[in-house]
């Protein structure tokens, strides 16, 4: 790693082993994320993609393998499912509040950060009566509302169209180049995902491959766990310019090597 990486540093797992009740689910996996970088796991069912970011983030401890926060670091959190009683009224008001530190949650930062992603006009509504969509960006604002270096977000369109699934990514980015945050996903989406996300790290169990998206697309054991047709179609992403990436993300010119 060189000295910009590591001075840039947020977050890193290093050859992170766990098992549960006997069954290996993560086998010396490794990733980190720096700031301003959108970071992206990807990887079937049961890829152990939420027991790595949970033990990123200190939830669950490896049986061996290393984890790194930047001393101090501030991370906005948004898990994969929430359950919320459909019977208990609640405002996304009151329900930002929930959990977060009183000196966070003033009417005036609430405000402000629902604005931020969009939803400014449904401070008052109940949480029960709002839209999927809707309800993702009120989780995506309670993360936020921590000021966070960066934001983890497992499944963040869980339950979205997919016009709604491209809204959020391009959000999630727009959040990125405003704040400067580090972004670390897990994602199924990975049509719309790719053309979102600056790396890509495929996972099952082990890290499979990893790189720029366009690279990763077309990797032997990408194409091999998604198929061909999907593998394809993702390649196919609008990504405009006079060269490519090779299986590590490192840019080349048509016809010859480029250093830049």
């Amino acid at each position: 790693m060189d000295d910009t990486i590591k001075n840039n540093l947020l977050l890193s797992a290093e050859g992170v082993q766990i098992a549960i009740n006997g069954n290996e689910i993560l086998q010396g996996a490794s990733l980190s994320v720096t700031e301003g970088e959108v970071v992206t796991i990807v990887g079937p069912n049961g890829a152990g993609k939420t027991t790595l970011i949970r033990a990123m983030l200190g939830l669950i401890h490896p049986d061996s393998g290393n984890i790194y926060r930047r001393p101090g670091l501030t991370v906005g959190y948004m898990p994969q499912k929430l359950s919320l009683d459909p019977t208990m009224p609640m405002t996304v008001n009151r329900f930002l509040e929930l959990g977060v530190p009183a000196d966070l949650v003033g009417h005036g930062r609430r405000k402000k950060t629902l604005e931020e992603v969009g939803i400014g006009h449904i401070a008052n509504s109940q949480m029960q009566n709002i839209s999927g969509g809707e309800m993702q960006r009120v989780m995506i604002a309670r993360a936020l509302l921590r000021d966070p270096d960066v934001l983890v977000l497992d499944e963040p369109v869980q339950g979205v169209d997919v016009t709604g699934q491209a809204e959020l990514y391009r959000l999630i980015r727009k959040i990125k180049n405003n704040r400067g945050v580090g972004v670390l996903m897990v994602s199924h989406d990975l049509h719309v995902v790719m053309a979102e996300t600056d790396r890509v790290i495929c996972l099952n169990r082990h890290v499979c491959c990893e790189g720029h998206p366009e690279a990763v697309s077309r990797h032997p054991e990408f194409v091999e766990m998604f198929g061909e047709q999907v593998a394809g179609s993702i390649a196919l992403y609008p990504h405009h310019h006079d060269h490519h990436h090779d299986v590590h993300g490192e840019i080349h010119t048509k016809g010859h090597s480029h250093d830049g």
